[in-house]
Order: structure tokens, then sequence, then C-alpha cells
């Protein structure tokens, strides 16, 4: 095994033990569009174009994936959501 295809194999490996979680936002009948594109803005820090994309897709797909990450760094932004009565979770 060469050198270059060792190397390429620990990057392979590392990028594959970070596992990402998700936060997945869901559908529901209760929350305004501009409540979920402004909660999207301040909590996971996404552009106003970003947080209509999304809240269109939960809307017409029922759940769209919101932020990635660590799990440790995505806990407070979930906690955020539901505190701002949107209905998401972390998978």
């Amino acid at each position: 095994m060469s050198t270059q295809e060792k190397v390429l194999e620990e990057v392979l490996e590392k990028s594959v033990d970070q596992s990402n979680n998700e936060i997945v936002l869901y559908n529901d009948d209760v929350n305004t569009f501009d409540h979920v594109i402004e909660t999207l803005i301040y909590t996971c820090e996404h552009t106003p174009v970003q947080a209509e994309q999304c809240a269109m897709l939960v809307h017409y797909k029922g759940k769209c994936t919101v932020k990635t990450g660590a799990y440790e760094e995505l806990v407070p932004r979930c906690s955020k959501l539901l505190d701002a009565g949107l209905s998401a979770e972390i998978v």
C-alpha cells in the first residue's frame, strides 16, 4: 500500500467516525410561516432565504432537516425550537 493510499484511507475513516446528527423540523397546523422563519433564523442561524425554503419544505413534505452537526451542538438549538412551540427532534 502506497503512502498516498494510506493517508486517503485514514481521512475516509475520520470522516465516517464523525457521525453527524440532524435536527428534523415537523409540520404542524399551529405555527405561522413567519414564526417558523423567524425562529429558524434566530435558532439555527439560517439566512432568510434558507429559513423560508425550510418552512416551505416542512409545509409541503411534512418535515425537513434544518441543522446538522454534533449532538452536543444540536441539543440547545433543538430545545429553543421546542420552546418556540415548533415540533422538532434530533435524529
